[in-house]
């Protein structure tokens, strides 16, 4: 007689994948926690583009639908906070910018960095990448808050959209 796993087409080969999987989810998420601690305690992790993208494509590169994340972040450009604001499908994810402005506000953020995953693999900003990111930015700027960047992540790579001239 078969085992369950076996009727339902799962191997125990299957299974230990899954495992590993787990394991090496929990292992992203306590590094995660280690950078976000000493991002927040020494604020060097937000001072470039490139440690920027490389902590946002820590953090969205695998993620199967579209996010959209803020780091918030002090005058010094250290971080206050970063959050996952919006989610969305597999191709598109709907941005508030009243909700962005809010939270900036409520975390006193005198700068903020944007960052959202292409989920497809394409890490060239879309139009309405470039659309919401001016509407962001105007918004940003009417309560004196600063757009540094807004990063597209893929699994491959995080492009600045302000070292391409968009921000």
């Amino acid at each position: 007689m078969q085992g369950r796993s076996d009727d339902l087409g799962l191997s125990s080969t299957s299974s230990a994948a899954c495992r590993s999987r787990r394991l090496e989810d929990r292992a992203i998420a306590r590094a995660l926690g280690i950078i976000e601690r000493r991002a927040a305690s020494d604020g060097c992790l937000m001072s470039d583009p490139e440690s920027a993208a490389q902590f946002f494509r820590l953090r969205l590169a695998s993620e199967p639908r579209e996010h959209f994340e803020v780091a918030f972040l002090d005058n010094r450009h250290r971080l206050l906070a970063v959050e996952r604001l919006f989610s969305g499908t597999i191709d598109q994810s709907e941005v508030h910018p009243r909700i962005v402005v809010q939270r900036a506000l409520a975390l006193n953020a005198a700068a903020v960095m944007l960052a959202h995953n292409h989920p497809s693999g394409d890490v060239q900003p879309s139009s309405a990448d470039r659309s919401i990111t001016g509407r962001l930015k105007g918004a940003l700027a009417l309560v004196e808050i600063r757009l540094l960047d807004h990063f597209v992540v893929t699994n491959l790579a995080a492009v600045s959209m302000a070292a391409k001239g968009m921000v």
